[in-house]
């Protein structure tokens, strides 16, 4: 990771390229910029920082779910703290900042000020009508009668609980104010400690030795997870705002619930749910093990080095059926690196890391179905999943509840076909259930969600079959649809929850506020039949909600590029207003001169779809100077990448301050629009949008003529870096410099996973 002066050399070393092209034609000695440019580029995200106040809530609910507070910053060091009554409607303050001050000040805690309360780990408790709060390195309690303080002697830390796995988040999804935690191993062997990064991957922070302590800084929301030697998880930690004590003694006993479809990503159990038999797998094959006598008995002999058994077992839920998968082996592709100065020798150090490319021979599991009675195979047919795209070799098992089946997701190496399969238990026989084609592309790497209804034998399933990405309800045993459940020239971005009990789905959509960014988020909830579909939030701007613990109310903050964060409380049966609470105060920050990036539209290469897309302009923007333009790329058909929430600083200024015009556009073939919009990448990642792109640049240019298109630049990196490339090759008379960083300019040598699905 580069630090932030390193990123300003490479933003910079990028204008100073492009402009020594652009700016004198050829000419020697000549350079885009001043110095003071360059200084003000330089500290821009310093000149930013700490100039936008009242933009963040994050609510702490008390009891009952009615009313929460939260703490808001008002101004550089200044902050407020707010009560709101949710079911009144009401925002008020949550105390008497003023005679708080002055208490803490008599009792000794220097610089408190009714804006500058000192206070750390508030907690209201309008039980008894008191506070309590770290102040002046002290813990407080105030009677808010008559705003008397009593310290509160220094206690045992509060104790953090272990989460079940069926509570544990998968990754961190928040971040919330510093904290930290003490883990402490009670276990009998040494642990390693792990951050769940927001993608839910492991970071590792060490181990612990037995009986060992040690304190962690960390951040409220982060989740931590405790694994023993061999990897196996033994507890999951969410960390709380307090300081808190991790107590690992071991596993967590409850079972977790399968979601999406599929069973947990943990590695698979061994031993049958009755606790009879363990699975494993010697010389490449099956084998069962009576935990209770410890005789082993084979249960498979076709297994081999290049195809034998994984220690992935599925056992069905009355233990009478065990799935195993034998995987052939696919091919190693390593990749090489060389390690220039190696700390512990002089000469150079070669690395290699295993990362397959496109063509290459992948990992080809066969699910193999076991009966642990008889101990016998049952053949199970497979010609419906003949090339499964998988880089690990792994196939999500899931078994139904009744033992009758089990069914599993099967992605086709080609990405054209998707399907979830089911196999009968007793037969071994195949059949579809859902079966998704598609003659160009299916997103499963973007658009994919499908969730299993065991109650009443149904599957939730996300497609784009009618040219936008929504939601069906299917018959679980038949593969029937039973209705689509979203529907509309709009997208259903992401889903939330599944509220089995009321049959309800809570999801995010972009595009169904008719008039708004089509990119803009939105929160709306739907029945499972279809019917009662509301739209909860509001704004022009694309939203977060946060719901109040039994989801009554919702906290909607919005915001756009141009548009501070605005809060809102909201009701979620309607989504109607209860109360404002902040709205982003930018005062401050546009006295430093701060221009917001311009959002601008224009139409595509068909002549009806709309573009979108941001201008950015230097702080000191003379509309009557004719600009270079700077075009950052970005064109992966993964996402969408046009910025729309609001952020103080923008990289692309830093480009601007040196005299740029900086632009940036989402074309066709990127994501999240409709399925014709995305299509246009297919096969042809050099397009890029480029069409779009050119005639959006032009359209701006014909409104402002501060642009000038004789010297017009482009960069970027990455899937940018080849566009970047591809923009000077493919439209020489457009595009007069270009800086195209790590590249990926020939799609063979790339990652299989993203090459081969475009």
């Amino acid at each position: 990771m580069k630090s932030p002066k390193e990123d300003l050399t490479g933003t910079v070393r990028r204008a100073v390229i492009v402009a020594l092209i652009l700016i004198s034609g050829g000419a020697p000695g000549l350079a885009q910029g001043t110095r003071a440019d360059y200084e003000r580029a330089g500290n821009l995200r310093k000149l930013t920082a700490n100039k936008v106040f009242r933009d963040r809530v994050e609510a702490h609910w008390l009891p009952g779910n009615t009313q929460f507070w939260y703490e808001i910053r008002t101004g550089a060091d200044m902050r407020e703290f707010v009560l709101v009554n949710a079911e009144k409607g009401t925002r008020q303050p949550a105390f008497d900042h003023t005679r708080l001050a002055a208490s803490l000040t008599a009792a000794g805690v220097n610089d408190a000020s009714a804006g500058r309360l000192p206070l750390d780990e508030l907690e209201i408790r309008p039980a008894d009508n008191t506070l309590q709060f770290r102040a002046g390195g002290k813990t407080w309690r105030c009677d808010l009668a008559t705003y008397d303080l009593r310290e509160i002697p220094p206690g045992k830390q509060q104790s953090l609980s272990a989460m079940t796995a069926g509570e544990a988040p998968r990754a961190s999804t928040r971040t919330g104010p510093e904290t930290s935690m003490t883990f402490v191993n009670h276990t009998p062997g040494e642990v390693e400690l792990f951050w769940l990064d927001p993608d839910g991957q492991r970071r590792t922070y060490g181990k612990l030795s037995i009986g060992e302590q040690r304190e962690q800084h960390t951040y409220a929301g982060h989740v931590w997870l405790v694994a023993d030697g061999e990897g196996k998880t033994l507890a999951v930690f969410e960390a709380d705002e307090k300081t808190a004590t991790a107590e690992i003694t071991g596993p967590t006993t409850r079972r977790e619930r399968p979601r999406n479809g599929t069973s947990p990503r943990a590695r698979p159990r061994d031993t049958s749910p009755d606790g009879r038999w363990r699975a494993l797998v010697k010389d490449h094959n099956v084998a069962l093990k009576n935990v209770e006598s410890g005789e082993e008995i084979a249960l498979s002999s076709d297994g081999s080095p290049d195809d034998g058994y994984s220690d992935r077992f599925y056992w069905s839920p009355d233990s009478k059926k065990l799935v195993a998968l034998r995987v052939a082996k696919g091919q190693e592709h390593k990749v090489y690196f060389v390690e220039s100065s190696p700390k512990d020798q002089v000469q150079p150090r070669l690395h290699s890391f295993d990362y397959l490319k496109p063509g290459d021979k992948l990992p080809h599991p066969h699910p193999r179905l076991f009966d642990a009675g008889t101990r016998k195979q049952i053949p199970v047919t497979d010609e419906l999943f003949p090339n499964p795209f998988t880089e690990t070799g792994e196939m999500s098992i899931r078994w139904a509840p009744d033992s009758e089946r089990f069914t599993f997701l099967y992605n086709q190496r080609g990405h054209q076909v998707v399907r979830i399969i089911a196999v009968d238990a007793r037969s071994g026989e195949a059949r579809v259930v859902v079966d998704e084609r598609s003659s160009t592309f299916i997103d499963y790497s973007g658009k994919s969600f499908s969730e299993y209804l065991d109650d009443t034998g149904e599957i939730i399933w996300m497609s784009e079959r009618d040219g936008w990405n929504h939601l069906y309800l299917y018959d679980a045993k038949t593969g029937r649809v039973k209705n689509q459940i979203t529907k509309g020239a709009w997208v259903v971005r992401g889903v939330d929850r599944v509220d089995r009990d009321k049959r309800q789905i809570w999801f995010r959509a972009g595009g169904i506020r008719p008039g708004q960014d089509p990119y803009y988020i939105h929160y709306c909830r739907v029945n499972l039949d279809g019917t009662g579909l509301v739209v909860l939030t509001e704004g022009d701007g694309t939203h977060v909600a946060t719901f109040s613990p039994d989801r009554r109310f919702f906290i909607d903050t919005y915001s756009r590029v141009d548009l501070p964060p605005v809060n809102e409380l909201r009701r979620a049966d309607d989504g109607k207003l209860v109360c404002g609470l902040e709205h982003g105060d930018w005062s401050e920050l546009l006295k430093t001169g701060w221009r917001a990036p311009e959002r601008f539209v224009a139409k595509g290469r068909d002549g009806t779809t709309d573009i979108y897309g941001v201008i950015v302009r230097p702080t000191n923007f003379d509309p009557k100077k004719k600009c270079p333009v700077i075009e950052n790329i970005y064109a992966g058909p993964q996402d969408s990448f046009v910025p729309k929430r609001f952020s103080a600083f923008n990289r692309m200024q830093e480009l601007a301050e040196l005299g740029f015009i900086v632009v940036q556009v989402d074309g066709m073939g990127t994501s999240n629009r409709s399925k014709k919009f995305h299509d246009v990448c297919w096969k042809d990642l050099g397009d890029a949008g480029f069409p779009d792109r050119i005639l959006w640049i032009k359209a701006a240019a014909a409104r402002y003529n501060s642009m000038d298109l004789s010297r017009i630049g482009i960069y970027g990196t990455s899937a940018g870096g080849q566009s970047a490339l591809r923009g000077l090759l493919a439209h020489p008379d457009f595009y007069r410099a270009g800086v195209a960083d790590c590249g990926c300019h020939d799609n063979r040598m790339d990652k299989i996973w993203w090459n081969e699905q475009w």
